[in-house]
């Protein structure tokens, strides 16, 4: 098959384009930066360096192929981020149609079937909308859990104050998920015939806040780390004072009031949806402990 995957060379890109090149199909990595074209090329894929806004360099890469991973980046620059990522969105639908692949795994997120009060997360709901009404492709919407790897910003916090926190409280139930098990699903949807559209999750544990500081203190050592639930003032005030753009740490404070709420989380705990991925909490606190 050939396979397009955008990402670059990221934390999902990279581990999908080794599992596809490794199966023997003729793989296409997107990148807007050139200086990944050697990187890329390495492990046996062909590069295409150019905006994934831009529906025209979009259908050009896309003529002729089979299969498409499609990940909108959100535009975070700090100002109309989520009109930004929307657009974006919407130059992949037009370049979906115009190249007539049969075969899309979008990656969304949960809470995406929320149309607002979920902070960057609203960006995709309009997007799946837009996947969902393409003509004659088979599509998944891959909606993913809470990053284990956004956990990695939480570092300066624990070294300076010795805590882990966010404006959401320790007894919230939290679907997490690695970009590694994001990865081996990709690619298995992408190798299997498919029909129409289909949602599925990928959760790789459902975990506590409080269960995170305690994996966490325990892998670094810090076996008395507290999750710490800050008011939405004090976590827009943190990110800002942090250097994030206003309307950035606007949307993440929204965000973890929607995880507060728990609205973000329910369309998954509530539904018959299962945990596929095989990298528990445990395990990434390994991998955290490494870094730290």
């Amino acid at each position: 098959m050939k396979i397009i995957i955008t990402g670059s060379l990221g934390n999902i890109g990279k581990p999908l384009a080794k599992q596809l090149v490794s199966a023997g199909h003729v793989v296409t990595v997107i990148s807007s930066n050139a200086d990944r074209k050697e990187a890329i090329e390495k492990i046996g894929a062909k590069a295409a360096v150019g905006s994934v806004s831009d529906s025209t360099f979009l259908a050009d890469t896309f003529a002729g192929a089979d299969a498409l991973f499609a990940m909108t980046p959100p535009n975070l620059g700090g100002a109309n981020v989520i009109s930004n990522t929307v657009n974006a969105g919407k130059a992949f639908a037009e370049a979906i149609e115009k190249s007539k692949i049969k075969r899309v795994v979008m990656l969304s997120s949960i809470g995406a079937h929320l149309p607002n009060g979920n902070g960057p997360i609203a960006g995709l709901h309009p997007i799946e909308a837009l996947y969902n009404n393409l003509e004659n492709t088979a599509v998944t919407i891959l909606r993913a859990g809470f990053f284990y790897t956004n956990l990695y910003n939480d570092v300066p916090m624990i070294k300076g104050a010795g805590i882990m926190g966010a404006n959401y409280p320790a007894d919230a139930k939290m679907p997490l998920v690695h970009p590694e098990d994001i990865a081996a699903t990709v690619a298995e949807e992408l190798q299997k015939e498919a029909t129409g559209k289909n949602i599925r999750y990928i959760i790789s544990d459902v975990r506590t806040p409080g269960e995170i500081a305690k994996a966490i203190g325990s892998a670094i050592e810090k076996t008395d780390l507290p999750w710490v639930e800050f008011t939405d003032e004090q976590s827009l005030q943190g990110m800002t004072q942090a250097g994030l753009p206003e309307e950035i740490a606007g949307l993440y404070t929204e965000m973890g009031s929607g995880l507060r709420s728990g609205k973000i989380s329910e369309h998954f705990l509530n539904g018959n949806f299962s945990v596929d991925g095989k990298i528990k909490l445990e395990d990434f606190a390994k991998e955290f402990a490494a870094k730290f």
